[in-house]
Parts: structure tokens; C-alpha cells; sequence
């Protein structure tokens, strides 16, 4: 049976220690309107102009330049619709407060994010931080929080990496006391993989392409276990270095062994060195899995024919059946009205985005005075928020700390006839989340 994300246990501590230095993030190395105009990224505007009021101030860090920066493109929309929603301030405890949002790009490099994390500490004296998207711009601004005694709360990395990356023990419940996240994790991928595989008949000869680095070396050590008692039979080359050029000793095992099924979760750039040379050497199997790469509509449309059919998992889509409990606004309108600001399509890192602004506003207002660090920390800690990616309750995660989310498998397929769009991303399983409706089984690749 499905289990609920918000009850997923824990992994065994032989896990939690393999997971403790890993980057397992989805590094993926990857606005034109009115209401953009006055806000910006980068502007530090203001989402509340009253005067004479007490101001609390959010800052805000995500990847928006460097080799991750696909997982900021829709940071300027995203952060229009927080401003816009939060113009009129907060009432707390019968007191009224601006709220400033300050926005920062960690440029996809953790001393970057470590040092706009303190700047904002510092020099701006925010009163909670916002951070999302891969290990090498959340862990380290979650690191100067805690250090500093600064309420914080971030997304978008495996939560064992950051829980486990950032020092903590396999027998802490709590680790950290400021520093709080949801995420999926190894959990969520080894339900998806093991509900989408078994749609499309193969003899479940998997391939592997897992890199040496952080990501691929905790891979190979949790999650293949997982797919191997699950009667997976792993084909395993070997790890491989970031940035090789050929990839030609790999595909001819794979082919060698009819592995009719390939996992991979490599940097964007290998994965298209190694699938433009696996079609030119003949090599099509009948599943393709990724991960870390193939998130966004860019990096697959990038693959030209090659990328039609290839499967992914998604932490949001516009089928969510949620909404944004500060905005109001649901996932379909989420999308819809992004795609109509941007002329873009959506991508997937718009509900989590918005919904770290959800538990923001929600954090505030359930703390007994929103300007004490130590007071916001304890109402991240007991809080119970409704957000595009689903209901949020700390405290009844795999720790204190994380709440565990959804990821979802489904395959790119080629958009229907008369759409704007050149791929869509169909749902074919939802084992973490029964909630969000399926769209279709998986086919067969066959590009």
C-alpha cells in the first residue's frame, strides 16, 4: 500500500550515515508584465508600505545564475504574487507589521550562498530566512542560520542530504534548532521508481550511470539496495566522472547485458553528451529514468526527438489538488498564471517556491511575538500550513526537523496538437501522494 508521505519512517541508520555527506540535491544544472515591473528580483522591495508600522523582514536565497540556475527562473514570478499578498503588512496579536521580502541569487556556489546568507543576517537583520533548491545553496545558508539564531526554513534538496549533509547524527531527532525543511527523499524516489517501472514489461535489467560525486556515490549506496530487493537486477559500470566525454565502454555493456531499463542521475551537460552517443550507438532501452536532470520543459526540449518519451519525477505540478494558503491561489492557476506573465511554460519549481512563503506568513502569525528569533523557531517547529505542494506539519516528519513531501514519477510526452508547447509532463504514479490524479502509464521509450 501507498504510504503517507507525512508518516514515512525514517531509513535505517546504515542509510542515514552513507546519506551524511551527500549532496544527493536535485543539482540540476539546469517576466515581462505590469505587476513584475515594481518587483523585480533582486529589487528588495518591500511587501508592506504602511508607515510607522513595526516591519519584519524575510529574506530570501535560490539559485538564479550558475549551473543550477534553471531552478530560478520563475523566482521573479513567484516573488510578485508573495509581495502582492503580503502589500498590506500582518496582523499579529492585534499589532500591525510591514513585511519586507529581500531577495538574493547564491549563484549556484556555497561560498556565494554562505555569504549572502550572512549579509542578510548582518547587514539586513532579517527575521526569517527563506532558501531552496540544491544542496550547494541551501545547506550553507541553513548552516549560517542555525549558527547565527536565525529562524529558517528551505526546500527543493533530499531531505537526508541536508539533514544528514549538514552533521547530523543517525540517532537525532533534532538536530538543529532554527534551521527547518521539507523535501522528499531516498524513500519517495525507491516508491516512484518501484510503482512507474512495472507499467512497461522489461526483464528489469537495470542500467546505471551513477557519477562519482556526492549524488551518485549515495545513490549507489541507498537507493540501489532498495531496487535490488526489489528484485532489480543492477548493471553497474562503475562510477564515472563528472564531465567525461565518452561514454562509449558503458553503452557497450549495457547493450551487452539487454538492459531494458537506465537510471541515471547525472549533471545536465553529461547526460546529453551520453544520450546523443547511446542513440548513435544503438542503444534504447525501454525505460529511461532520470533524475537531477530533465526536470525543467528546457533541458528537455534541449534533446531535440531523443527527448520525447524519456521519464522524471516532479515535487509539483499544476495537478496538485492544493492551494496557497497566503495567496489563495491554486496549482492550475499557479501555472496558468505564470505561463500567461512569462510566456514560458510552467516548471515545477513554482509550488515549492511559493509555498516556503505559505509557511513563512503562517510562521509569523503562530509565533507569540514575530520579531523574537527564538519564538518564530518554536511556531516552525509545531506548524501545520496548506501549501501548493500539500499539507505542511512539522513534527510529524521522519524527524523534527523535515517534513518529508511527494515526487512523483511520469514520463515527457509530446504536447498535444494545438498546444503552445512542445513537451508535457504527464503523471503515471502517485505512491507518495494519492491526492494528486494520475494523467497515464508510462510507455515505452521509443524515440
Amino acid at each position: 500500500m501507498p504510504k503517507s508521505p507525512m508518516s514515512e519512517p525514517s531509513p535505517e541508520p546504515s542509510r542515514r550515515q552513507i546519506l551524511r555527506t551527500a549532496g544527493l540535491g536535485m543539482s540540476g544544472l539546469a517576466l515581462a508584465s505590469p505587476l513584475l515591473a515594481a518587483c523585480k528580483v533582486g529589487s528588495g522591495g518591500s511587501g508592506g508600505s504602511s508607515s510607522g508600522a513595526a516591519t519584519l523582514k524575510i529574506g530570501f536565497v535560490s539559485p538564479r545564475t550558475g549551473p543550477a540556475a534553471g531552478f530560478g527562473e520563475p523566482d521573479a514570478y513567484v516573488l510578485s504574487l508573495a509581495r502582492k499578498a503580503l502589500a498590506d503588512g500582518l496582523t499579529i496579536g492585534g499589532k500591525k507589521y510591514q513585511v519586507k521580502i529581500i531577495d538574493k541569487d547564491g549563484q549556484s556556489n556555497p561560498q556565494r550562498g554562505s555569504q549572502v546568507a550572512n549579509d542578510l543576517i548582518n547587514a539586513e537583520g532579517v527575521d526569517l530566512m527563506l532558501t531552496t533548491s540544491t544542496p550547494e545553496t541551501v545547506n550553507p545558508v541553513s548552516d549560517a542560520c542555525e549558527a547565527a539564531g536565525v529562524p529558517c526554513i528551505s526546500t527543493v534538496v533530499p531531505w537526508e542530504a541536508w539533514y544528514f549533509g549538514r552533521g547530523a547524527k543517525p540517532t537525532q531527532k533534532q538536530a538543529y534548532q532554527y534551521t527547518f525543511h521539507f523535501c522528499f527523499g531516498v524513500e519517495q524516489f525507491h516508491q516512484a521508481y518501484t510503482h512507474l517501472w512495472p507499467q512497461v514489461k522489461t526483464n528489469k535489467k537495470t542500467g546505471v550511470m551513477w557519477p562519482n560525486d556526492s549524488d551518485g556515490n549515495a545513490i549507489r549506496q541507498a537507493l540501489g539496495p532498495l531496487l535490488k530487493k526489489g528484485g532489480y537486477d543492477i548493471v553497474d559500470p562503475g562510477a564515472y566522472t563528472d564531465g567525461t566525454n565518452d561514454y562509449s565502454s558503458q553503452i557497450a555493456k549495457f547493450k551487452s547485458e539487454h538492459c531494458e531499463i537506465f537510471n541515471t542521475f547525472p549533471i545536465p551537460s553529461d547526460f546529453a553528451t551520453f544520450w546523443r552517443q547511446a542513440a548513435q550507438q544503438g542503444y534504447k532501452p525501454k525505460i529511461v529514468q532520470l533524475a537531477k536532470t530533465g526536470l525543467f520543459p528546457s533541458q528537455v526540449e534541449a534533446l531535440g526527438s531523443i527527448g520525447i518519451g524519456i521519464a522524471g519525477g516532479a515535487y509539483w505540478t499544476p495537478t496538485f489538488p492544493y492551494s496557497s494558503s497566503l495567496t489563495k491561489i491554486s496549482s492550475k492557476d499557479l501555472a496558468d498564471g505564470y505561463q500567461k506573465s512569462s510566456g514560458k511554460q510552467w516548471t515545477q519549481q513554482l509550488g515549492p517556491s511559493l509555498a516556503l512563503f505559505d509557511a513563512a506568513a503562517a510562521a509569523f502569525q503562530a509565533a507569540t511575538d514575530p520579531k523574537d528569533k527564538k519564538a518564530v523557531a518554536k511556531a516552525i517547529a509545531g506548524l501545520d500550513v496548506q501549501t501548493p505542494v500539500g499539507r505542511l506539519r512539522w513534527g510529524k516528519g521522519p524527524n523534527a526537523n523535515v517534513v518529508a513531501t511527494p515526487i512523483l514519477g511520469g514520463q515527457w510526452v509530446q504536447a498535444a496538437k494545438g498546444s503552445p508547447y512542445k513537451l508535457d509532463f504527464v503523471l503515471c504514479e502517485n505512491s507518495s501522494d494519492p491526492n494528486v490524479p494520475v494523467a497515464a502509464r508510462l510507455r515505452p521509450y521509443t524515440a
